[in-house]
């Protein structure tokens, strides 16, 4: 049922799997390191057509502070930082509330409910345009702000959550919760202080998740926002382009300072994963 571990696996498999595994990575990664090689390239070096080969001229220090001194990318970063901490935050406190009461509680229809959220993911966002945009800028008049993508990217990545958190919370052992509520403890504190950190391991792999997808949105940030002032990375980098001439190297440093927040969140959360699993364990 399970794959046999490579330790048992024939020489000539682990053979292919020591050799394929590494030229996969660096095939992986040559675009990364294209993309950080031209963010120390100069203008002129460009201009030569000097693209993979080693810079002849650099000026890395200089075009990382001309990004961020001479253009608005800060504001972007500090657009998209607001953003998407502000969504993770909130999808993750509805969802948590929302994953407890239908894992945990008999609502009736709480199934058809569950069905519902997991439906909502299966919608193509394409359709969603329209209709989203004519309700930011009709119904509830927050088209061109930073709150117009928070409360879209927390009402759509809420029905996930729910969806990821629930299946979780149903392994719990119901005793705990019976003793907690033998004990006087409110449906609140239950979920604050015995549900919460039971299912740290899944919300510390959902924040990562959805940084990253929320971070890299690029398709709603055109839609919802059209002002520099509240426009995310993601869609700001466009404002690097000129029209006649575009500074690659610029676009380059601009790309790798809009990555770096994803990769940092993913290795900075691995500790909290695994001090999450390790805490649920002792606690189960």
């Amino acid at each position: 049922m399970f794959p046999r571990p490579l330790a048992e696996a024939p020489v000539s498999h682990r053979l292919i799997y020591r050799v394929a595994l590494p030229a996969a990575l660096v095939f992986w990664l040559l675009p990364l390191a294209a993309v950080a090689f031209t963010s120390a390239r100069t203008s002129a070096d460009l201009a030569r057509g000097n693209y993979w080969g080693w810079p002849t001229e650099t000026s890395l220090l200089e075009n990382y502070r001309t990004v961020l001194t001479a253009s608005p990318t800060g504001q972007f970063l500090l657009n998209s930082l607001v953003i998407t901490i502000a969504a993770v935050a909130a999808t993750l406190a509805i969802s948590t509330m929302a994953a407890y009461v239908l894992a945990k509680h008999r609502l009736p229809g709480s199934g058809a409910i569950l069905m519902l959220f997991i439906a909502g993911n299966f919608v193509p966002y394409q359709i969603l345009m329209i209709p989203v945009r004519d309700l930011m800028v009709e119904a509830i008049p927050i088209y061109d702000t930073r709150f117009a993508l928070i409360l879209f990217h927390t009402a759509f990545q809420t029905g996930f959550c729910t969806f990821f958190l629930a299946n979780f919370m149903r392994e719990l052992p119901e005793e705990l919760i019976e003793a907690a509520r033998l004990e006087g403890a409110s449906e609140f504190r239950i979920l604050r202080s015995v549900i919460v950190p039971l299912v740290r391991p899944a919300l510390a792999a959902l924040a990562v998740l959805e940084f990253t997808f929320i971070w890299n949105d690029y398709f709603w940030s055109l839609v919802l926002v059209q002002s520099d002032a509240v426009r995310p990375v993601t869609a700001g980098l466009q404002a690097l382009r000129g029209m006649y001439l575009t500074s690659w190297n610029l676009m380059a440093a601009a790309a790798t300072l809009a990555a770096l927040p994803p990769v940092l969140i993913f290795y900075l959360a691995q500790r909290h994963v695994a001090a999450g699993l390790s805490f649920g364990a002792k606690v189960g």
